[in-house]
């Protein structure tokens, strides 16, 4: 889709069915409602519009910047927390720092881990713990690989991952003793 006149109001009613089919179809996976979703999509379009002009292929556009914004809202939901109750005197231990440093230290552990692996197992892990949330055709094109590989390279992967970590784990004897 080209857009033939660069005026805001061209654009939008040129683009709002797509627009709002595309927030709609990605807006179950998310934790956010549909509109909203449509809503940040126009707020990144307009703030675009405003300094470059309309994009010269807007469908795709589209779909990107919807697919980049419900990827912002699923990071944002999962690290957003809600209040807990002020009324309660003790604190949440689940939440303390001994949590997070816990927390801390396996990641460390994890990103090691992935450091050792063999061959390009280091680059697809790393690349499906990134925090942008690649998909598979990000991946595979970043690594320089088919799509279809992707799949059975990422369990060998993975399984050499947890045959390492579990090495290194200290397996208890019997009567859950630890060594």
């Amino acid at each position: 889709m080209t857009l033939l006149e660069d005026t805001p109001a061209h654009v939008v009613s040129a683009l709002g069915p797509l627009v709002s089919a595309e927030a709609t179809a990605e807006a179950p996976g998310t934790a956010m409602e549909a509109g909203d979703l449509e809503q940040a999509v126009w707020v990144r379009l307009l703030e675009r519009l405003d300094g470059n002009g309309p994009p010269p292929d807007a469908a795709r556009w589209v779909k990107t910047a919807v697919r980049a914004e419900a990827r912002r809202a699923r990071r944002t939901a999962a690290r957003e927390l809600p209040y807990g109750d002020e009324s309660s005197a003790e604190p949440d231990p689940a939440c303390g720092p001994e949590r997070a440093a816990l927390r801390a230290e396996r990641r460390r552990t994890l990103r090691a881990a992935v450091a050792r692996t063999p061959g390009k197992c280091p680059r697809l892990l790393t690349a499906m713990l990134s925090p942008e949330d690649p998909t598979y055709r990000e991946i595979a094109g970043a690594l320089g690989i088919s799509q279809g590989s992707l799949g059975p390279m990422r369990s060998r992967c993975l399984g050499c991952l947890r045959r390492m970590l579990a090495a290194e784990v200290a397996a208890p004897e019997r009567g859950g003793k630890e060594r």
